[in-house]
């Protein structure tokens, strides 16, 4: 079996494959301190609460935005499940050519996410995925990765704001009954629900509008479900998009 791991800033997600099945999968807090001996055990505890052997995970396949943890992930695959996990990065077959001025300024899980959305939506395609920073990733019509956008995550936002603003408590991030807030909870609620749905629109209309055509949109990440029956434009929310990817490039790479 498979063991896909993806590395971001926020939040660790982790899958199991069986073949082409996605046999389980979890999402645990990024913790950059952690070290070969605590992620073996988290590793081993997850496997235990799925009734997996670890012994059964022969393979691994990691993507990481975060390189303070890429030697304790290599370490904890070596010593606690006897394999050497791929990570993606340069050298690695993706099958798409990357067209961005420095190939290596791309962050994996956007290579990857790409990747999948190419296999299971065609080209050209746009990925939407909501993380630390919400990422917009443009494959062009032959397949290619032409680049795309870098906004602040909702998360990220909202938390810049209530530091800064000492008057506005935190709220829950939710859609609000109306656009105009009679209290300052909605206010903030209106604020950052529909103008982050506007930021998403407006974004999606230009690099729409620069491709030339009306690309299908795909989202996935943690806020995904909060916004996908607001962004009518969505053919697909995929919580596993980029584990799927990573699965086809250890593919790719095992083949």
């Amino acid at each position: 079996m498979l063991l896909a791991v993806d590395i971001g800033n926020t939040q660790t997600v982790l899958g199991v494959y069986e073949g082409q099945t996605l046999r389980a999968n979890w999402r645990v807090a990024t913790r950059r301190d952690s070290t070969a001996d605590e992620l073996g055990v988290l590793l081993r505890s997850l496997c235990a609460e799925a009734s997996l052997e670890p012994a059964a995970l022969t393979d691994a396949v990691v993507s990481s935005v975060v390189p303070d943890l890429n030697r304790p992930y290599t370490e904890a695959g070596r010593r606690y499940l006897s394999t050497e996990p791929l990570f993606v990065g340069p050298g690695v077959k993706t099958g798409m050519p990357i067209l961005y001025d420095n190939p290596h300024e791309v962050g994996a899980d956007r290579i990857v996410n790409a990747v999948a959305a190419k296999d299971l939506h065609g080209a050209p395609v746009i990925v939407l995925d909501f993380g630390t920073a919400t990422t917009f990733d443009v494959v062009g019509p032959g397949g290619e990765y032409l680049g795309g956008v870098i906004a602040p995550g909702l998360g990220t936002s909202a938390e810049a704001l209530f530091q800064k603003a000492a008057r506005l408590h935190r709220v829950d991030v939710r859609r609000p009954g109306r656009v105009i807030g009679r209290n300052t909870e909605q206010s903030v609620q209106a604020g950052l629900f529909h103008g982050y749905v506007s930021l998403i629109e407006g974004l999606v209309s230009r690099i729409r509008s620069e491709l030339g055509v009306e690309a299908p949109v795909v989202a996935t990440g943690g806020l995904a479900p909060v916004f996908e029956h607001e962004l009518t434009f969505l053919v697909a929310t995929d919580p596993h998009l980029t584990l799927e990817g990573l699965r086809r490039i250890w593919e790719r790479n095992h083949s």
